[in-house]
């Protein structure tokens, strides 16, 4: 689990959309004064969990400086967030299954679900 500064940190990378180094995810966090030593150590426990990863540097004034993208959407951090509970089974997912399908009217929508249970039904039967 992910503490409220580090599910901060990863919507703003999420929202954004772009590799964002360390002092830019400071400048771009409204209504935050996380300090230097603070968002060092927010981003070194990130990386680690496996939320976000380096895909490159960038010249800030004199130096250089990594970036960082997340390593998962923030749907599967919403999935992630839920299977990782203690004591979740296999058998909650028709339950959690059926909370979302009750909140769509799209046709197009059940069109691509019945694919992807299809596609996996497959998988498993290989």
């Amino acid at each position: 689990m992910l503490t409220k500064s580090e599910e901060e940190i990863m919507y703003l990378l999420w929202d954004l959309d772009e590799p964002l180094t360390s002092s830019e995810i400071v400048k771009k966090a409204v209504n935050k004064t996380w300090k230097k030593s603070y968002i060092n150590l927010l981003i070194n426990s990130l990386l680690k969990k496996d939320m976000i990863k380096v895909v490159g540097v960038k010249q800030m004034t004199k130096n250089y400086a990594r970036t960082f993208v997340p390593t998962m959407t923030k749907d599967a951090y919403a999935i992630k967030q839920i299977s990782d509970r203690p004591n979740f089974a296999d058998s909650d997912i028709p339950t959690l299954f059926s909370e979302l399908i009750e909140k769509t009217e799209s046709s197009a929508v059940f069109d691509e679900l019945e694919a992807l249970l299809k596609k996996r039904r497959e998988e498993l039967g290989k």
